[in-house]
This record gives C-alpha cells, structure tokens and sequence, in this order.
C-alpha cells in the first residue's frame, strides 16, 4: 500500500506541474500583435505592448517559482524531513494537541521563509517595474505581521478542535469537528468584515454626492438591502483597480477600491456596484460557502480512513501515527481531488461572473457604461486580453473580458 500511496503522490505532484507548466507557456505564446478590436480606446500600441510584457515577467516568474516549489516538495519527500520533523516535536511535547500546534507552527514558519524572496521580488520587482507598486517596506513588514497574528489565532482556532476530537472520538471525530468549522467558515464572514479587512485597509463610508445618491437609488431600484458601501484605500498597496462584495445580512459590504473612483464614471461604477448586487441576489456567496462546507466534509470523512494507516506515514518517513502529521500527508494524497474541485469552483465561479453581468444589465439597462468598465478595468490592470482556453480552464475565476463583454452584447 506504501508504493500505491507514493505513485498517486507523485503521480498528482507531476501532472499538477506539467498542467500549470503547459497552460502557463501556451498562455503567453497566446499573444496577439494588434490590439483586439473595441479596445483601441483603452490600449494604445505602446500600452498593449507593456501589457504583453507584464504577462511574460509574471509567467516566467511563475515558472521559476513553481519549478522551485517542486523541487523542495520532492526534496522533503525523499529525505524524510517530516519524519525529522515529528521526532522533534514528540522530543518537545507529549500532549498531541500542543505537538500538533508546534508541528503547524514550525511548517508554516519554515514555508514563509521560502516564500518571502519570491513574494519581494513579485511585488518590489514586477509590479514595481508595470506601475502598480505603492506598498512600502514598512507596511509589508507590517502585513506581515499582521498575518501571523492572524494565523496564529485563527489557525489555532480550526486546528485545536480537529485535533481534540479526532484524538477523543475516534471515528466520529470527523462530523464533530466539521461540525465547528461550518460554524466557523459561517463566522469569517461578518468577522472579515469587521475585523480582519480593517485590520489592512482603512475602509471610509462613501461620501454624499452624486455617487452615493445613484448607488442608493439602483439599491431601492432592486430591492436590495445596503449594509456599508465602503471606500477602500487600495492605492496604499496597488495601483490596480477593483470592487468586491462579502458579507451576510447587517455584515454585507460592497467595497470600492479608491483607485477605482479615481478613474471611471458614475454610471460605470454604478455598474459595478450592480454587479456585486447580482452575486448577492443570485446567492452566489451563499453557495460558495455551502460548497466549501460540504468540500470540508468530504476532505475530513476521507482522511477519517487514512488517518491511522501506517503505510502513508512510511512515505514520508514518519515513523508514529499522529492526527496532525496526518492532516499534512493525507493533503499531499488528496491533491488529485483538490486539483479536480478546483478546476469545478473556477468553473462555477466563470458561470456566477457572467450571471452577475447579465443581471447588472438587466437591472441598469445600461449596455455600454458596464463593457466601458470591463475595458477600462482590463486597461488599468493590464489584463492579458486573449489568455488560452486551457489557462482558462485550470485556474480562471472570471471569464476572458472578450468573452464577457460578447455575452453582454448578446444578451
């Protein structure tokens, strides 16, 4: 059975690569020399040109990051790092959920390390070079911060009780720990709204003024309930432009980057607020969360069974059986099926972006200001605006801007 785990192991580790590696080079061999027709307004040939520049850097960059990730995953495979790993916490610790929390600790302190380069050079380098880096050292030594804070307590928050009930209930340890983190994913919601978005971005109510007053009267228009409309100073970090809505009921929040007001018109904005609007009406949010919850359920049901097979700890050189070093192997193991869930939520996702299009027309009966904002997002964010149908396909959460301003054209 060792042998069998290994090969799905490796097996899932290599397609994975050769997928992202192929989509990635047949994505920026996907280029075209003239500027797609109804974007001459927003490219010139000059700026097409960055664009296409900006897509090779970051794909080659992806390259080389992915290639190392490889690397290193093969490297702590074959050389029995977990199982070095594991002796020392057991060394440090014998109360399973205090090993379980060192054992985390030590890999997510180790994998950030081994990041930090490529997320420098990514955003000091890259985008620094395109025009869209604003954040400074000192706020990405704080985000930084900020976000082992974050980690460490919300983090312990999922990983205590997995561990707790899986080590007392055996068996039923699964549907009790799903239990608490479906109430937990139903809590990140009004508490990233609250809590942990303000924690990076100073978020400002939208001022009075012809805005405001168009946005409210689309609300009323649509029956829809505002919670905050919030300006969110995204200048601070990046010159890309961007609108987001979270949230449940009193928690909802549609967020306008300030980069956004700065560079379009009431109407586009208002379409943009539409659309938002339309991932709240269709329940989009909703079922994201719904899936994720039964995804969960699934991954913990099936770990239930591989959590105490030796044969799986062997390949990793692990020499005792243990919950937390489980979760981290049967992860490995699962990848095949996370790879597949993936591919089905970024195609779902593709369906929700083009629903919410067609209901923020619907709902403003305003063609042009909605395929003016998708030119001009894609213009200010120098979108790659022909991506290949397979790098769609893999890892696309919205759908090419071609093919959404062709669906609203036709709608």
């Amino acid at each position: 059975m060792e042998q069998t785990y290994y090969l799905i192991i490796m097996g899932a580790l290599i397609i994975e690569y050769v997928l992202s590696t192929l989509s990635s080079v047949l994505n920026m061999n996907s280029i075209t020399e003239e500027v797609p027709d109804g974007f001459q307004d927003y490219y010139d040939q000059e700026k097409y040109a960055k664009s296409q520049s900006y897509l090779k850097d970051k794909t080659r960059f992806g390259l080389i990051s992915g290639s190392f990730s490889l690397l290193i995953t093969l490297a702590v495979i074959h050389t029995g790092v977990f199982g070095l790993l594991d002796e020392f916490v057991r060394s440090s610790s014998t109360h399973s959920i205090t090993s379980g929390l060192i054992f985390f600790g030590i890999l997510f302190i180790v994998n950030d390390i081994i990041n930090l380069p490529f997320s420098i050079y990514g955003t000091f380098v890259i985008e620094e070079k395109y025009g869209f880096n604003k954040t400074t050292v000192q706020t990405f030594i704080s985000d930084k911060l900020k976000g082992y804070g974050l980690t460490i307590v919300l983090g312990s928050l999922v990983i205590v009780p997995v561990l707790y009930f899986f080590d007392r209930y055996g068996d039923n340890g699964w549907w009790i720990a799903w239990s608490l983190i479906t109430a937990f994913m139903i809590a990140i919601q009004p508490l990233f709204v609250h809590v942990i978005a303000p924690m990076f971005n100073k978020f400002t109510p939208l001022e009075e003024g012809e805005l405001r007053t168009a946005i409210e009267e689309f609300a009323g228009k649509v029956n829809f309930p505002i919670g905050r409309i919030d300006v969110m100073d995204g200048s601070r970090r990046s010159a890309h432009s961007n609108a987001y809505f979270s949230g449940f009921g009193k928690s909802r929040r549609i967020a306008l980057f300030d980069t956004l007001l700065d560079k379009h018109t009431t109407e586009e904005i208002v379409s943009v607020v539409a659309h938002e609007v339309g991932h709240y009406k269709k329940k989009h949010v909703i079922t994201g969360t719904v899936l994720g919850i039964l995804e969960t359920g699934l991954m913990l049901y099936i770990f239930n069974y591989f959590m105490s097979d030796q044969a799986l700890f062997d390949v990793f050189g692990v020499k005792e059986v243990s919950v937390y070093c489980g979760l981290v192997l049967f992860g490995m193991l699962y990848s095949p099926v996370s790879l597949i869930t993936s591919i089905l939520t970024t195609a779902m996702s593709r369906k929700n972006e083009f629903e919410a299009d067609a209901y923020a027309l619907e709902t403003t009966n305003k063609e042009e200001p909605l395929i003016s904002m998708l030119k001009g997002l894609a213009a200010s964010n120098l979108s790659h605006l022909t991506p290949h149908p397979l790098m769609v396909f893999l890892s696309y959460s919205h759908p090419p801007v071609l093919e959404r301003i062709s669906a609203v054209r036709s709608s």
